[in-house]
């Protein structure tokens, strides 16, 4: 049964075509992973989907009564609340329908209703269906159901009375997922829910998803996530990329099956491209021999047969030449030799007050090694890098950066970033070229001229990841220290990044809990637990 039907929807953004011409089914049973590159509108078609936006053009039908639970990106949690005081808000959901069961009580208590027994017994019935609804649908028992799914997504009962705004990002989500998931949405709509998330929380989420008994649309840069938990992509294109080809590509199967399917369907188009252009070109050729007979030999014949085959190409049904690689940024780190030693740990501890986080962090990186730097959040690995980059001092213990040894960083928070420049200012901090040189550099990155005169702070989580790795490639390190670098990137981006560190003569050490990511670049794997940092057998 559909639930949710997309039909022909167009969107602005001021003159910007945000979406053109979008249409989506969306079943009961539905598992739909929706990917597309950083601006092509996803976001913006699932506050549509949502109801939290409207359409310039086209139209969203939902079933009747359906109730469709929405995670944004970026949830927003106020001061002052605990994270038990937020999970309850899924209560607000169920007001609604206790009103109307109070009204319709109130209702029974009117004379004009309890003196007429016909007049009664409808509104006994109306109470009756109302309160038949609200328990369907969970209201007798949301508060237990909270509980429930507060410790499905890894918070214990010690963590219901802490701050909310004290939650780092990750578990922002999976408090917000929770309040969602209580409600019993029939479709669940989920922007980008693993960001931000360690192993642990990826998995509670496949989890969670895999096992929901209504409809989910995901938003997700995470390759090995649309594979365990979609059975369908919907590809969203940049509006305007590609003229005459809808916007919104729907593929059967998980991500590596729709990689698999969508190179074949490429493959297949360029073949048809080819073999219509050699058709094209047969008939060209002999339109301008018919014509040049006509010269010679003036006969309508000519004329006519010509006139013929140019309908004929005109009426043909165009094969559009395919794209074979989609864009991508211009991602190329190179670097000079250093020492065969690049980084030295010993005996690292790290303590704020009386709480201990490092205690006696042993490690050794050597010239041309890919690491990975992993464990569950709030272990301390970010700490570990900063520490590494000397913006943060160990409490005791040695780092000792290599001869000849030159680090570009990536920071997770991106606070690498002056948020007051423009982008081309940024990238001019780092390394000295005129201004024409620096537009041009940035337009490999994807920013246009426009893009690169905007403020960083205006920037999306996208660009701003752009501008990070743009940075980085003209630091010229050869050691990286890459701190969830595809966090916020989109799939094209994550792959171009993988290329450039396997074609990269240095060394990379990078914390990431993105595992399509670590199968293609790690050859060694480290994990901080309880303190220490310990070598780790690990098939990605």
């Amino acid at each position: 049964m559909i639930i949710c039907n997309v039909l022909n929807v167009t969107k602005h953004h001021g003159a910007n075509k945000v979406l053109s011409g979008i249409s989506l089914e969306i079943k009961t049973d539905s598992r739909i992973g929706l990917i597309g590159p950083n601006g092509a509108g996803k976001s913006t078609l699932m506050r549509i989907i949502a109801g939290l936006d409207t359409a310039d053009e086209g139209q969203v039908t939902r079933r009747r009564n359906v109730h469709i639970g929405y995670l944004p990106q970026e949830p927003k949690l106020p001061d002052g609340s605990t994270v038990l005081d937020e999970a309850l808000k899924a209560r607000d959901y169920y007001s609604a329908k206790q009103q109307e069961i109070i009204n319709l009580e109130s209702r029974m208590g009117e004379p004009q209703v309890y003196e007429d027994p016909d007049a009664l017994q409808s509104v006994i019935d109306e109470h009756e269906a109302a309160l038949q609804a609200f328990e369907d649908a969970g209201g007798l028992n949301v508060d237990g159901r909270v509980v429930e799914m507060l410790h499905a997504v890894g918070f214990s009962d010690d963590d219901f009375l802490l701050p909310a705004s004290t939650l780092s990002g990750g578990q922002k989500k999976l408090l917000f997922l929770a309040r969602l998931m209580a409600t019993q949405p029939e479709l669940l709509l989920l922007d980008e829910p693993d960001n931000h998330l360690d192993a642990e929380g990826k998995r509670m989420l496949e989890r969670l998803v895999v096992e929901y008994p209504g409809a989910v649309v995901v938003i997700s840069h995470d390759r090995y996530l649309l594979d365990v938990m979609v059975e369908s992509i919907a590809e969203l294109e940049v509006a305007g990329q590609h003229p005459g080809r809808d916007q919104l590509t729907v593929f059967s199967g998980n991500y590596s099956e729709f990689a698999t399917d969508k190179r074949a369907a490429l493959l297949q188009q360029q073949a048809n491209f080819q073999l219509q252009e050699r058709e094209i070109s047969r008939l060209r050729k002999a339109i301008r021999r018919l014509m040049d007979w006509n010269q010679y030999v003036s006969h309508s014949k000519f004329v006519t047969r010509a006139k013929n085959m140019e309908k004929r190409i005109d009426r043909m049904d165009k094969v559009e030449r395919p794209i074979m690689e989609p864009k991508r940024i211009g991602l190329e780190f190179g670097a000079e030799r250093g020492g065969f030693k690049v980084l030295e740990l010993k005996s690292i501890t790290k303590s704020f007050g009386e709480t201990p986080v490092l205690d006696g962090v042993d490690l050794l990186v050597t010239h041309g090694e890919r690491v990975a730097l992993t464990g569950d959040n709030g272990t301390g690995k970010s700490l570990l890098m900063k520490m590494m980059m000397g913006r943060e001092r160990p409490s005791s213990g040695e780092i000792r950066v290599g001869a000849r040894i030159s680090i570009g960083y990536y920071a997770q928070e991106q606070e690498t970033l002056d948020p007051e420049l423009t982008v081309v200012e940024e990238v001019r901090r780092v390394k000295d070229m005129s201004e024409s040189a620096a537009y041009a550099f940035l337009g490999s990155f994807l920013f246009d001229f426009r893009k690169a005169r905007r403020q960083v702070r205006t920037l999306s989580g996208g660009e701003k990841a752009r501008l990070q790795m743009a940075k980085l490639m003209l630091m010229e390190g050869n050691l990286l220290l890459l701190d969830e670098p595809t966090n916020n990137l989109d799939i094209p981006s994550c792959e171009a990044l993988e290329d450039a560190i396997d074609d990269y003569n240095g060394t990379v050490l990078v914390i990431s809990h993105d595992r399509y990511f670590l199968e293609r670049v790690a050859q060694r794997t480290v994990e901080v637990q309880k303190g220490k940092v310990v070598e780790v057998e690990m098939s990605w």
